[in-house]
């Protein structure tokens, strides 16, 4: 189940206000001893996060399938993708749903039944934590996550049942701008640098690929490194966008790679303001990569 972007917060009856995480989507599944965690795009994440997977099998249920997001949180207990990306601490799981449980689906129950069921599922521990609700009232919600430098909130209806795809019972609020988006290419380096000098981005919109602008910042020398040699496989005579301005001393690639960008906001002319690298992200496919929702023309 996938939240829908909102452009700014509100308060309904009915209503949670969770603290919104900056990780990767995993589904955890438990049958017996056999546990198995998924991305969202189904790759088997399990020998990953093996610590996860453990206190998983830990639990004292049969059967068990449970919704959340991994996590790598800073000394402020703020998840940070890339701490995630750079195996920085320890990972863990903050789990929002409980969708099944010793024989019974539970995804037609409203979200309440649910999370009362997760609280009686899951203990927390070094690995395992509950999503955090942050306030009764979504406006003073938003006022906590963006004080607490969140990446931002999701509102749930509490009556919602849990759905397969983007849903208007889930919403999101951003307090801070990132998106995902395609590497079609890079850019000579200059000065010190080594190996590029800017990234390439893109993103379909209305089903053709378009160029967003560029990210030269965020890399540290091994991420350089490492993302030089995989484009070398990648490369391409000519860009894979139409609308690709002329840029000096490009290369260009096959749209296979996404990476997760940081932004202040979009320029006038639908490029990225101030946008920084925070990482390579495997659990999404390419063709998924489009505009966000707020930019759309």
């Amino acid at each position: 189940m996938l939240a829908t972007l909102v452009d700014k917060p509100f308060h309904a009856n009915g209503w949670v206000y969770e603290e919104k995480y900056d990780g990767i989507r995993i589904l955890a599944y438990k049958e017996g001893s056999q546990v198995t965690l998924l991305s969202r795009n189904d790759k088997d994440r399990t020998e990953s996060f093996p610590a996860i997977a453990r206190r998983i099998q830990a639990l004292r249920l049969k059967t068990l399938l449970l919704d959340g997001e991994v996590i790598a949180m800073d000394r402020h207990k703020i998840s940070r993708f890339q701490l995630l990306q750079r195996r920085v601490g320890r990972a863990h799981y903050a789990v929002f749903d409980c969708l099944y449980v010793n024989g019974k689906d539970l995804r037609q129950e409203p979200l309440s039944t649910r999370r009362a069921q997760l609280e009686h599922s899951v203990y927390q521990n070094d690995a395992l934590i509950l999503s955090r609700r942050l306030a009764e009232n979504g406006l003073e919600a938003f006022r906590i996550a963006k004080q607490r430098g969140y990446e931002g909130l999701v509102a749930k209806r509490l009556a919602s049942v849990y759905v397969e795809g983007r849903s208007r019972d889930w919403l999101k609020v951003k307090v801070n701008q990132e998106d995902e988006f395609i590497i079609i290419g890079y850019t000579e380096p200059s000065g010190s640098r080594e190996y590029f000098g800017a990234l390439l981005l893109g993103a379909y919109q209305n089903g053709k690929l378009r160029y967003f602008g560029k990210v030269g910042t965020g890399f540290n020398r091994d991420a350089l490194a490492s993302l030089y040699r995989r484009f070398q496989s990648l490369k391409r005579k000519q860009p894979p966008v139409e609308d690709l301005p002329r840029i000096r001393d490009a290369t260009f690639l096959s749209p296979k790679l996404v990476a997760q960008i940081s932004y202040t906001e979009w320029t006038k002319d639908g490029k990225l303001r101030h946008p920084v690298f925070l990482g390579l992200r495997d659990d999404k496919d390419p063709k998924d990569v489009v505009l966000p929702e707020q930019h759309e023309e």
